[in-house]
């Protein structure tokens, strides 16, 4: 912690309990925009891969029944 949060959290320390409280709410409240803000930025990042992923894979798409033969003559040895 900086000296500058260290001097703040000392100050508020002294403040009595409901001043501290509202403190403590309006802190929370500005970590809850901020989660709000990567989440935003996550669901858009999720969709471009998803779009990505399909568009990429249409023509590589190898059927699944296929793939699990193979699985099956590799691992299993059916």
């Amino acid at each position: 912690m900086t000296r500058d949060a260290t001097r703040l959290l000392e100050d508020a320390l002294r403040l009595d309990a409901d001043e501290r409280a509202q403190i403590a709410e309006e802190l929370l409240a500005s970590l809850d925009e901020v989660e709000d803000k990567v989440e935003s930025a996550w669901a858009a990042e999720i969709a471009r891969r998803a779009a990505d992923a399909r568009m990429s894979a249409a023509s590589e798409d190898e059927d699944w029944r296929s793939a699990l033969a193979e699985v099956r003559r590799e691992v299993l040895k059916i």
